[in-house]
């Protein structure tokens, strides 16, 4: 029996739809595969939302407002959820986005070719 619940494709269209300024900052950059990989936004993995991710190579990006500095554990629980089951995950804030939106996507480039070998 799995441990998570069917997905549910209305609360992702919902996230999507309340996208904050840094997620459709990246969401810019990341779709119609523009870095090479097609990345989807708002998408049930298991019990949980990844903000983007890439199916084909296992990578979850996810993007951290001022709400996740106070849910660490949360945080790490998920993370490690996602790499137990082979998907690596990159953090980010949303002023990372913001400020330094040329590093952040230099970083995920980066960590392409890692993915697909």
């Amino acid at each position: 029996m799995p441990d998570w619940k069917p997905r549910n494709t209305m609360r992702a269209r919902s996230l999507r739809n309340q996208a904050t300024p840094a997620e459709r900052a990246l969401w810019r950059h990341l779709s119609r595969s523009q870095l090479g990989a097609k990345f989807s936004r708002q998408m049930p993995i298991g019990p949980y939302y990844a903000d983007f991710i890439c199916r084909s190579i296992k990578l979850v990006i996810e993007l951290d407002g001022h709400s996740h500095d106070v849910q660490h554990a949360m945080d790490s629980a998920r993370d490690r959820w996602m790499r137990d089951r082979g998907y690596a995950v990159l953090r980010f804030t949303n002023a990372d986005v913001q400020e330094n939106i040329e590093g952040v996507l230099q970083a995920i480039e980066a960590e392409l070719p890692n993915l697909r070998d």
